[in-house]
């Protein structure tokens, strides 16, 4: 946990010194971006909110992800990853929306093998999404993603 809070620590400094907000929309993290960010102090300057969308049909109702696509491409996917971040930044009114999806195991989703991990990132520019294979146990995997997660931000925050 020490490398997450160094990262978050570093992306809350930057947004507050940026005077932008975050939010989050996490999936197979559930929770754990905002937490780490939460555990940083001045974070109350900068997170806005996270949404947990364990399920498609939050993904859909709060974070206004595409039925079509979900029904299409299933819940690990790029352009799902983009969605979730996009929607996150609209219904928490921040600057930057993060997102993460993917499959943290035992077993694949959708299609995709234990380890396919998508981190959405939306800004005022447009969204994108970035593909990451992880591999450990369940926890690992979700302590990778929320890594990555950090990151992203972290080089959103450096725009």
């Amino acid at each position: 946990m020490t490398n997450l809070h160094h990262l978050s620590a570093e992306a809350v400094r930057k947004a507050l010194d940026a005077g932008r907000t975050v939010a989050t929309a996490e999936s197979l993290t559930a929770g754990m971006v905002s937490a780490v960010l939460a555990d940083t102090p001045g974070a109350s300057g900068i997170l806005q909110g996270g949404v947990v969308a364990y399920q498609n049909a939050v993904k859909e109702k709060v974070l206004d992800v595409s039925s079509v696509l979900l029904a299409r491409v299933g819940s690990v996917d790029p352009d799902v990853a983009a969605a979730m971040a996009a929607g996150a930044r609209t219904v928490l009114s921040a600057d930057i929306g993060v997102s993460t999806t993917g499959v943290a195991g035992p077993e694949a989703h959708d299609g995709k093998p234990v380890g396919t991990v998508y981190v959405g990132i939306a800004t005022a520019a447009g969204t994108a999404a970035f593909e990451y294979a992880f591999s450990g146990s369940r926890a690992e995997i979700r302590g990778q993603a929320c890594g990555a997660a950090l990151e992203r931000l972290l080089e959103a925050l450096s725009r």
